[in-house]
């Protein structure tokens, strides 16, 4: 009764996905308007946003039952902060600064059963859909289905990348681009030479691996550039910043033919 990561699956063949991080508008619509209007998946922040436990709980069933592939970032690489998170119907997790190899290693055990993992055994709960009959069937399908992806967003992640994305079990280099430039001294300088080596650097790296290289961002223009740099994985925006940028799309184009009917 474990779903199929359609994003992983994807992302395997070497094709694009496409999704939404999610900070803030935790409703019962949000999954099933994200998937109505084209994304795959959406990753539910708890490293920002104060959400806990009960709140992506909900999410992840939701986000299950319309087909979106519901991804959690945790806020740190812990086993306690990742395995409650799988329980709870997550189909993949992002941990935030992995520097090391040995950081990379202890994420990917938390998030898988042995003999790949160290994952704690709960079934009959959320993520088996309550419904497992067959132990060891459940733990492979877990184990196939799940994502793990490692946020690269410092100078010594960037330095120690081909070591991480060459770590057994993960599947995905995430360019956590605005800390990343903060660790080089740039930050928000996204067209520096700096951080472009950098970006360079990550996609490469996943490359030699055979892993997936991954981004977001509200610059539509930004995440194609990054596609044409190797990266398959692409995220725009987040839940508030879609919502500001539409309204305020929106309301410049009132606005603008209010003054042209007040001219004319």
């Amino acid at each position: 009764m474990i779903p199929e990561n359609t994003v992983r699956r994807t992302v395997e063949a070497g094709d694009t996905v496409h999704g939404v991080m999610a900070f803030e508008f935790f409703t019962p619509g949000l999954p099933a308007s994200l998937a109505a209007a084209g994304a795959e998946y959406v990753i539910l922040d708890m490293e920002h946003s104060g959400a806990g436990i009960e709140t992506i709980k909900a999410q992840c069933a939701l986000a299950r039952g319309v087909g979106i592939v519901p991804l959690v970032r945790v806020p740190g690489i812990a086993y306690h902060l990742i395995a409650p998170v799988l329980d709870a119907g997550a189909m993949g997790i992002m941990a935030p600064m992995v520097e090391t190899a040995a950081q990379a290693a202890e994420l990917a055990d938390a998030c898988r059963y042995r003999p790949e993992g160290r994952r704690g055994l709960a079934f009959r709960v959320a993520h088996d859909s309550y419904a497992t009959t067959d132990i060891a069937e459940t733990m492979r399908a877990a184990n196939d289905a799940v994502l793990v992806i490692a946020l690269i967003e410092s100078a010594a992640g960037i330095d120690n990348a081909f070591d991480i994305l060459a770590t057994p079990g993960i599947d995905v280099g995430w360019l956590g681009h605005y800390d990343l430039t903060d660790s080089l001294g740039i930050p928000g300088r996204f067209d520096h030479a700096d951080f472009l080596a950098a970006a360079d650097r990550l996609a490469a790296a996943c490359g030699a691996a055979g892993k997936t290289a991954g981004i977001m961002d509200g610059d539509a223009t930004l995440v194609a550039a990054m596609h044409a740099r190797g990266y398959r994985m692409l995220g725009l925006g987040s839940d508030v910043g879609l919502l500001q940028a539409g309204y305020r799309s929106g309301l410049e184009r009132v606005r603008a033919a209010i003054g042209r009917a007040e001219r004319g």
